[in-house]
């Protein structure tokens, strides 16, 4: 590791002299390291494929910079007096990308019925969504959606379900063109006809992804400019993170999500500003992400390892390792300490006070393995925890420092794909995840615990019937107060009941090139782009 970080420097101080003409005038670029299996909204389950889908295609409402859920493709809602309906009121300025399966190849109007199609199509078991999940069990069994006009379309559920609104501002529920899922078929996930800033252009499977400027893109500016006011994206797909950093450096990239921990601090000064030298050269965006790092442990009896099962075993991993060192020294301080629940900072129903988590407190760790009959972790079988290259650090600190109070682990090594794989069947007992809120909602992270819901989100097959309760009562609940003590008093259970090692509440930390404007962080960490000039 200290070979790779010193002849890392070198090439930094190599590049630092000056960034590139070669970047096209115009275009927006960045690379994708982990990929894009698809660019259907029906899978928009990773932040690679939410990132390009948010491109292309619009949501009947969206999230503000402030959190807020404000109008998109509906101009306005109401919500019936039983709050079971919601009717949406349809912009008219909308239109679908130009493609070949529209007459004389110009894309018509959005209609109210494509949006019974889009939403329909989430639900159907042969399309196989991800997103499934967000409407299952919510909207009404025989007429979930209807079209009352060409610009009216109505949400009909089963049970008041407060967060519904977020739910609509999610990728998944994206509007997609009927004729062109039924003429491409399979291939509609390469080809992609929404109503977005940006229209599809090219994709070379990883190699280059280039969507243009939607020239017929009904949003302006406070000044009445068309946006956006780019002429394109362009996306690379390098996996190295190294060479994403050259290249940003190069000017061929105009920034960088997240920095590898390789060079990280080349750049950063503990306290997570950057260094001196590097002052004047880039632009260090920091923001609140609701994003919650955690370990997590599968909690059906069946396929739960046998140390696990113990939640006192599952209490002792809570307090047996140190956070705080571990965000100064693995994570600049660019991250809080998870000492409060998994709800995260940044959420209107995080409260520390009401929500105590675990902190670090080696002496109560050995004590709860006394009590779970494992004195001194004699006995106790090795625990494997499962996790990518870039947390493989993270992950050999905690697995130490537990070694240090009994508790042996052994940490694998996996592909990505393959521990997402892993997690949806259930086949990692213990394992690195993280969930990055959809919505701004603390109801969002608890869904991750309800027993009803399949994996995802429910990667660890918690079932508590307390805290179903909860949730149900939350979710229908419409006094903020209210529905936030419900959020606090299920949180503390997930606390008690120890399915997940909450490890950090995250931060956004981008790396911006000088000649962006107009491009900022957002608490989802969304790739927001129809404001962004480059100079």
């Amino acid at each position: 590791m200290r070979f790779r970080i010193h002849n890392f420097a070198i090439c930094l101080l190599f590049l630092a002299c000056g960034r590139s003409p070669q970047a096209e005038k115009g275009y927006f670029l960045y690379n994708e390291s982990t990929g894009i299996s698809s660019l259907d909204p029906a899978f928009a389950k990773s932040q690679a494929t939410i990132w390009a889908t948010h491109q292309l295609y619009n949501t009947l409402v969206e999230v503000d910079a402030t959190g807020s859920i404000v109008p998109s493709a509906a101009l306005r809602w109401e919500i019936s007096a039983d709050r079971m309906s919601y009717t949406f009121y349809l912009r008219s300025d909308m239109f679908y990308h130009d493609d070949p399966v529209f007459p004389g190849g110009t894309g018509r109007r959005l209609r109210a019925s494509d949006w019974v199609y889009s939403f329909s199509r989430l639900l159907d078991p042969a399309v196989a969504s991800p997103g499934a999940w967000i409407f299952r069990g919510k909207v009404d069994s025989i007429r979930p959606f209807e079209v009352l006009n060409d610009s009216t379309f109505r949400l009909n559920l089963l049970r008041p379900y407060h967060p519904i609104l977020g739910i609509l501002s999610m990728q998944y529920c994206s509007a997609v063109a009927p004729e062109a899922v039924e003429r491409y078929g399979a291939d509609f996930r390469r080809h992609p006809v929404g109503t977005g800033p940006f229209r599809f252009a090219a994709w070379a499977e990883g190699q280059t992804l280039i969507l243009k400027k939607n020239d017929r893109y009904w949003e302006k500016d406070e000044r009445g400019a068309s946006l956006p006011y780019l002429k394109g994206i362009r996306v690379s797909f390098y996996d190295s993170k190294a060479t994403e950093f050259l290249l940003f450096q190069q000017g061929k990239l105009d920034f960088i999500n997240d920095l590898d921990a390789s060079f990280k601090d080349e750049l950063l000064l503990k306290s997570g500003r950057l260094k001196p030298q590097w002052e004047g050269k880039l632009i260090l965006q920091t923001h609140p992400y609701l994003n919650t790092e955690y370990l997590g442990i599968v909690m059906d009896s069946t396929l739960a390892s046998d140390a696990l099962r113990s939640k006192k075993i599952r209490q002792a991993i809570n307090y047996g390792f140190d956070r705080r060192k571990m965000i100064l020294y693995l994570r600049n301080s660019l991250s809080t300490p998870a000492e409060s629940g998994f709800v995260p900072e940044g959420l209107p129903s995080y409260d520390s006070a009401r929500v105590r988590g675990y902190h670090y407190d080696p002496a109560r760790s050995m004590q709860l393995l006394v009590e779970a009959g494992f004195p001194g972790g004699k006995n106790l079988p090795l625990i494997r925890l499962q996790t990518i290259p870039i947390y493989a650090e993270m992950a050999n600190f905690i697995a130490r420092q537990l070694g240090e109070v009994g508790i042996g682990v052994q940490v694998d090594v996996v592909q990505k794909s393959l521990l997402l794989d892993l997690t949806a069947k259930g086949e990692s007992p213990f394992f690195r995840a993280c969930w990055i809120a959809d919505y701004p909602e603390g109801e969002n992270y608890l869904s991750v615990f309800y027993s009803k819901n399949p994996a995802p989100p429910n990667y660890t097959r918690f079932k508590n019937a307390r805290f179903d309760a909860l949730f149900e009562q939350a979710i229908q609940e419409v006094n903020d107060s209210v529905r936030y003590r419900l959020y606090q008093e299920a949180d503390r259970l997930i606390v008690e009941e120890a399915p997940v090692v909450p490890l950090w509440y995250d931060r956004v930390i981008r790396l911006v090139g000088q000649n962006v404007e107009g491009f900022y962080p957002t608490a989802q960490n969304l790739l927001e782009l129809r404001r962004v000039k480059k100079n």
